[in-house]
């Protein structure tokens, strides 16, 4: 924990240089108990700057291939990284994230399961729903605002760039049951990109934009 702290304070100073990083809504996070943060995604970034204002500490899941660069795999593992092998279903992360919700932790994911474009919302997969309608977390929606122009997809070095991350009122849905499980999960995540979108909209009207791109819609 001591490790984690003192990375946290480290990271969060350089990020507040770096991207005049502003959180809003942290009051949202639940103090204890099992929350499942659920995030859009346009940056290697992401990870830190959620976990850098998130009032707890969080575990999070990171595509295999980081932990097996040399010092970079075991730093990011004791801050709490989980590997996710992104080719089809990987049943052991999935373990990993229900047994972290189920000890009460703090778990961080990304919906949409890869990076996007800054500002561009797509569907989410249904990893996501299946966690918070198996474990009965509470469900905080995120939206990070910026990180998609400090470290876009094919960028090695950060940019400065403001980046304002926003938490939202917390979402709970109930355990799916029945024969149309798969339909469940599928309107869940509707109502968790919802949540991200308005609180997309929210961010953009807040900084003001000019002729930002319109959240996704969710039917």
């Amino acid at each position: 924990m001591r490790f984690y702290t003192f990375c946290k304070l480290i990271a969060v100073a350089i990020m507040k240089l770096l991207f005049r990083l502003v959180a809003r809504g942290t009051e949202h996070v639940p103090a204890q108990g099992a929350v499942l943060l659920v995030a859009n995604h346009s940056s290697l970034l992401d990870p830190p700057l959620v976990g850098g204002v998130t009032p707890r500490r969080l575990t999070f899941l990171a595509k295999a291939e980081l932990f097996e660069i040399p010092c970079l795999g075991r730093l990011i593992r004791r801050l709490g990284a989980r590997p996710l092998r992104r080719e089809g279903a990987d049943a052991s992360a999935l373990r990993i994230a229900q047994r972290v919700l189920q000890e009460g932790g703090a778990l961080l994911v990304f919906p949409e399961g890869t990076r996007g474009d800054e500002g561009v919302l797509r569907e989410a997969k249904p990893g996501a729903a299946l966690l918070a309608m198996q474990t009965g977390a509470a469900v905080v929606p995120v939206y990070v605002h910026g990180s998609g122009r400090a470290l876009p997809r094919g960028r090695s070095l950060p940019r400065p760039a403001k980046v304002v991350v926003t938490f939202g009122a917390p979402l709970t849905f109930p355990r799916a049951a029945g024969a149309d499980r798969k339909a469940q999960y599928e309107e869940a995540s509707r109502r968790m990109m919802a949540a991200i979108a308005q609180l997309k909209d929210d961010a953009v009207r807040g900084a003001g934009v000019a002729g930002a791109r319109r959240p996704l819609q969710i039917h």
